[in-house]
């Protein structure tokens, strides 16, 4: 059945792992009760931006979720984040927390690697200057891989001799070792028909099998790249170098400590601000406006941040580093609803809305599937928008992430 997605934040210390995750998990003005069944301690709910399906069908006034909030079409829908121990090299090896940092990876559906882009820390968070946060990048991936690879090389001898003696396949094998990871028969076909190997499993070498466990992480693990502190005056140096190592697709350029001033000054009263925006004005851009004034030097402050973030990037970046994720993940959010022509349902004390529950799921799941997690399985039929039966056997997709799942006789 599947589970909720799961974001873990990682990094080594004073990268802005905790500002990042605080920016994201600031639940003022939201709902306070949360849809997962337990949050443990080095869980966090945190709040994902999407266009609402309210939007879709020009009903904005009429949305009230039941979790999260919905402002004119923007919908913050909850979802789980991890916050993994800060990472220092030789984690493998049980250094620093790195034991714990291990475990807790097991767990994640996706990776958030919050890199101090700066250069003013060093590999273990010291304070410093000129340090090349690019290394940084290398060694968590290789952390990561010397784990995994470690404990497959030990039981290796083994693994072989029961492949051979059972006349296993390499996707059968593979899976009973990395489903402590959290992977599937699924996840291990994709990534050894990516890399093509020819050879039997029996007669792969260690470069083989390096490559296996390479192609293993980057399957299980795909990482967003969050390159935080953008606005220090030799991050653009280290971004340029970045850049040309790593795809494009995988980074986002963010400011942290820029999104939780501005969310404390909006709170305040003393500006406006439309979070994952460039837009921030201040009581000298809306004389007339109820908001404080700030004093000359937070105005100046306000006047350099949005030279050096919001104009310059477009946002904070630290919600689109969570839109990233999601991306990366291919979640598709599922409405359900009671009424598949209204699209309103009930809440508890009776109050009738439209779109109150929304599910974020992975690409590549059934409706049939949807069904077993939202409803355990007692659902007679489905419907879609309209009214339309739907088939459990249907993909979930965008053109048909509106259902009711109905109890009871079914309809002739």
């Amino acid at each position: 059945m599947p589970r909720d997605p799961l974001i873990a934040f990682v990094g080594k210390p004073s990268a802005g792992k905790s500002s990042m995750l605080n920016a994201l998990t600031d639940a003022t003005a939201k709902v306070g009760n949360f849809p997962f069944t337990t949050i443990e301690p080095n869980r966090a709910v945190g709040y994902l931006q999407i266009k609402c399906a309210c939007a879709r069908f020009g009903k904005q006034e009429f949305c009230k979720p039941t979790y999260g909030t919905c402002n004119n079409g923007t919908r913050h829908v909850p979802i789980q984040l991890l916050d993994v121990a800060g990472l220092v090299p030789g984690a493998h090896e049980g250094r620093g927390l790195g034991n714990k940092f291990l475990d807790d990876l097991r767990h994640a559906d996706c990776l958030v690697h919050v890199v101090d882009v700066s250069g003013t820390t060093d590999a273990e968070g010291k304070e410093t200057r000129g340090y090349d946060p690019s290394v940084d990048i290398e060694w968590l991936r290789g952390e990561i891989v010397r784990w995994v690879g470690g404990n497959l090389r030990e039981k290796w001898g083994s693994i072989v001799r029961r492949h051979v003696a059972i006349k296993g396949n390499a996707v059968d094998t593979l899976q009973g070792q990395f489903s402590g990871y959290g992977s599937t028969a699924k996840l291990v076909a994709r990534f050894l028909d990516r890399l093509g190997i020819k050879q039997p499993l029996d007669h792969w070498d260690d470069s083989t099998i390096e490559r296996v466990v390479e192609g293993f992480v980057d399957e299980k693990f795909p990482t967003v790249l969050a390159l935080n502190k953008v606005d220090h005056g030799d991050a653009d140096m280290n971004i340029a170098k970045i850049a040309k190592q790593q795809k494009p697709g995988s980074i986002v350029l963010c400011s942290a400590a820029t999104e939780n001033l501005l969310k404390r000054l909006k709170k305040q009263g003393y500006i406006q601000y439309e979070e994952g925006t460039e837009f921030v004005d201040t009581k000298v851009d809306i004389p007339d406006s109820d908001l404080k004034p700030l004093d000359e030097k937070l105005q100046q402050r306000i006047e350099d941040l949005r030279d050096l973030v919001l104009y310059r990037h477009g946002s904070t970046g630290v919600h689109q580093v969570l839109q990233r994720a999601a991306d990366l993940l291919g979640l598709i959010p599922v409405y359900t609803v009671k009424n598949t022509h209204t699209f309103s349902s009930s809440d508890s004390s009776g109050k009738t809305a439209v779109f109150r529950d929304c599910t974020l799921v992975r690409r590549g799941i059934t409706v049939g599937d949807v069904a077993q997690r939202i409803m355990g399985g007692d659902c007679t039929f489905i419907e879609g928008v309209g009214g339309v039966r739907v088939s459990e056997d249907d993909l979930i997709s965008e053109k048909n992430n509106i259902l009711s799942f109905k109890i009871g006789a079914r309809a002739a």
